[in-house]
């Protein structure tokens, strides 16, 4: 493996004029996100399958060139769990790299189960041990360590070992094209663009509000989150979830009352408090009719307990005839929504349409039917002449 550190601007121009001639890049971060609501970026690896690059961005301040190079549309940039990767480079640039392979998601669809991490994919695939003892360093002190480097430098080079097996196995199973739109909502840049007003629903205990506590608790969320952003700071420490909670079932009218709920420090207050009392004064007017709702769920009879059971069984036959995990396949509560009659369902699109979600439908419509034969479980359809057995 050759590895070249990258510290100058000079050699990060030559190495971006070298890898811009790449059909993909295999790419990794090293970030810090303890005290700050951004992501600090202490480290990017990249490799083209041949040569490893440690870029060092706390030294070298115009990244531009290499920006240019993972925006560039013609190369597919490859990543392991591409979420946070793609969340840093959003904030950098307002936008993300297109197109992007993640190899995690990939291993999902070829069997190797949900969420499946970098070092046991490269060892089942690669048959290679990696060291993980520097996965919880400090990547902002310099100088690096040679177990850092090498780490780092791992975290690209198997990667880009990764990547075209997993294609070449996608493509002989006719599958090249399944997860194009998994990784397009990926690229996307809506998925990264913070929603202060959609914050209240992942507070802990949110759902168990309802009407004017509701509206004061996704005003207060999504005041949190501005602040949050605009201090840089993580949103626990402009408020806790438990303070958030408080203030919707307790509503304060005033200073003094403020004062008296459990989390909110002195220096917040002096600040905030005629922001956080209109917010408050805001949901409390807020009609019944716009007041936020938390989404209902309909216990489902016994008779649709038994269908949604026959439905699994379903899901579980597909799943183990195409060696996928059945619960990256299909949730029980999209089984449920499927039975309540919802059809804007994840399943019911794409390549999970062709591989479960037809059959599921053809099912509850009658359409294909479930028997069990000499020790196994057949799904077969009517609506085709062959008799399609899954």
């Amino acid at each position: 493996m050759h590895v070249q550190f990258i510290d100058t601007q000079e050699k990060l121009l030559q190495l971006c004029q070298h890898f811009s001639k790449s059909d993909f890049l295999a790419l990794d971060t090293e970030f810090i996100r303890q005290s700050t609501y951004y992501p600090i970026l202490a480290l990017l690896q990249i490799c083209d399958g041949q040569q490893v690059a440690i870029i060092d961005p706390l030294v070298i301040k115009d990244l531009s060139p290499l920006m240019t190079l993972l925006y560039n549309k013609k190369i597919t940039k490859v990543f392991h769990s591409a979420r946070q990767d793609m969340e840093i480079f959003y904030y950098l640039n307002q936008s993300v790299p297109q197109p992007i392979f993640d190899t995690q998601i990939a291993a999902a669809l070829l069997g190797y189960g949900e969420q499946i991490g970098y070092a046991p994919l490269v060892q089942q695939l690669l048959h290679i041990n990696l060291d993980k003892s520097q996965t919880r360093t400090d990547w902002l002190k310099r100088p690096l360590s040679h177990k850092q480097m090498d780490y780092a430098a791992n975290d690209v080079f198997y990667l880009a070992q990764l990547y075209p097996l997993q294609k070449k196995t996608l493509e002989d199973l006719g599958r090249g094209h399944w997860l194009d739109k998994d990784f397009q909502l990926l690229a996307s840049d809506t998925t990264y663009c913070p929603t202060p007003e959609i914050m209240w629903k992942k507070v802990k205990g949110a759902n168990k509000l309802k009407k004017q506590k509701l509206a004061i608790l996704k005003n207060i969320a999504a005041f949190r989150e501005q602040l949050a952003i605009q201090q840089n700071c993580p949103r626990r420490r402009v408020l806790s979830d438990d303070s958030l909670l408080t203030l919707a079932i307790n509503p304060a009218h005033t200073f003094e009352e403020l004062h008296k709920h459990y989390g909110l420090n002195h220096k917040f207050l002096q600040y905030n408090t005629s922001e956080l009392l209109s917010l408050i004064q805001q949901g409390l007017n807020t009609p019944d009719k716009d007041c936020p709702k938390s989404p209902e769920y309909t216990k489902l009879s016994k008779n649709e307990e038994a269908l949604a059971a026959c439905l699994m069984a379903i899901v579980h036959l597909c799943a183990s005839n195409n060696n996928i995990s059945a619960h990256y396949l299909c949730s029980r509560k999209e089984l449920d929504s499927l039975i309540k009659g919802k059809r804007d369902l994840d399943i019911l699109s794409g390549w999970k349409n062709e591989l479960i979600g037809r059959y599921l439908v053809q099912f509850l419509t009658g359409k294909a039917q479930l028997s069990y034969t000499s020790g196994a479980l057949l799904l077969s359809n009517d609506t085709f002449k062959n008799n399609d057995n899954i």
